[in-house]
């Protein structure tokens, strides 16, 4: 299991760079926290913490070429929005090049940047710890950090509502699973 567990970690640092590793690291280990006071599955938050970003390739070129390569479908919304790419490659990548088989595991490195409707725990746990992680260092992070221990659902939506605020001022495209997600936690919450 140690000797999967370096190689994971070294193919994740050569293909995403140094310090995109060092944040999804900070991730998983938010994950294994969260998970640990939440009472959701540590090894699989863990896998799926470390490996979110793993579509983030520092080669360019490459991302053009496996979404091509792995027949990945690009709707309006993705292609208008460059940032939403790696969570789809993430996905595929995570299935064929790291083994990932649990669907779980494979929804949360896709839906980590959008959210969505009917998120698992696992989902949410790696939702939410991407957002919060140590380093992240945003006005109100604080907040969704202390919520996230209290009430997973609730910092999700406070989380959701920043991001949508943050698009609405610069201008930017609103992914509808967002929307979707934040619709069905504001329900629950009422």
């Amino acid at each position: 299991m140690e000797m999967e567990n370096r190689w994971i970690h070294g193919k994740l640092k050569d293909s995403i760079g140094y310090d995109r590793y060092l944040h999804s690291v900070r991730v998983m280990e938010t994950c294994i926290d969260l998970a640990k006071h939440h009472g959701y599955p540590i090894e699989r938050v863990a896998i799926a913490g470390l490996l979110h970003d793993c579509g983030r390739l520092l080669d360019k070129k490459k991302i053009l070429k496996l979404i091509k390569d792995f027949d990945i479908i690009l709707d309006n919304m993705v292609k208008n929005n460059e940032e939403l790419i790696h969570a789809l490659l993430g996905e595929e990548l995570a299935r064929r090049e790291y083994g990932i088989e649990d669907e779980e595991i494979l929804n949360a490195i896709r839906y980590h940047t959008t959210g969505r409707e009917d998120m698992g725990s696992i989902e949410k746990i790696v939702y939410i710890a991407d957002v919060i992680e140590p380093n992240r260092n945003f006005p109100g992070v604080e907040d969704i950090r202390n919520m996230a221990y209290k009430d997973i659902d609730k910092s999700i939506l406070h989380s959701m509502e920043s991001t949508i605020r943050f698009l609405i001022d610069k201008g930017s495209l609103i992914h509808l699973d967002t929307i979707k997600g934040r619709n069905q936690l504001l329900k629950l919450k009422r």
